[in-house]
């Protein structure tokens, strides 16, 4: 389980073709993996891995090939968002994340709030359909491993469900959602609650 509060932005600097999927190799800041054991989650770009090795300032681990059909971001050199899983003593600063990227949105709009680049940013989403009813305003919703909340939701009856999001400058300079821009892809996880709400209704 994790929180969707970025603790590092860490970059992958390899990637080798392994079996059905990739291996890659992960650097962090310094000191970063102290705590860390070998299968320790570590979530990248929202998606949760397992570390298979580790020295001082790298981890890796393994991706299949169904995580890579899920999401986007973990086939290619870049950096990417960090975050060690929650111990049961953690403060919960996001919300409740399991790691696990239920679909790909894409960004339709990503421009500063009242036209000041040092404000606030406002990032619409382009979300799967499937993911609409999920989607709701004031909920959370994971946006490349970052826990946010959405402040518009478009109708669940349309191809895709536009969300409206407000980054803080904190969350800019913390993460890699900074380097947004329109027509990129985005891992999403909708909230875990409303996952199985929606079972316990037969509406899923």
């Amino acid at each position: 389980m994790f929180t969707g509060i970025i603790t590092a932005i860490g970059e992958i600097t390899q990637v080798v073709p392994k079996g059905d999927g990739f291996h890659l190799l992960v650097s962090t800041p310094a000191n970063y993996l102290d705590d860390v054991v070998i299968g320790d989650s570590i979530a990248i770009q929202g998606a949760c891995m397992t570390v298979t090795t580790f020295d001082q300032n790298q981890f890796e681990c393994d991706v299949s090939k169904e995580s890579i059909s899920k999401t986007v971001g973990l086939d290619r050199l870049s950096k990417v968002n960090l975050e060690k899983a929650l111990r049961f003593n953690d403060r919960l600063g996001g919300h409740l994340v399991s790691g696990h990227v239920d679909g790909v949105g894409k960004v339709s709009e990503f421009k500063p709030v009242d036209h000041d680049p040092y404000g606030s940013w406002k990032l619409v989403i382009s979300a799967p359909q499937s993911l609409a009813p999920y989607l709701a305003y004031k909920g959370s919703v994971v946006v490349n491993g970052v826990s946010l909340t959405v402040n518009q939701a478009g109708s669940k009856d349309l191809p895709e469900c536009p969300i409206e999001i407000n980054i803080i400058p904190h969350t800019l300079a913390q993460t890699t959602l900074g380097q947004l821009k329109a027509g990129d892809p985005v891992n999403l996880e909708i909230d875990l609650i409303a996952r199985y709400v929606a079972r316990m209704l037969g509406k899923d």
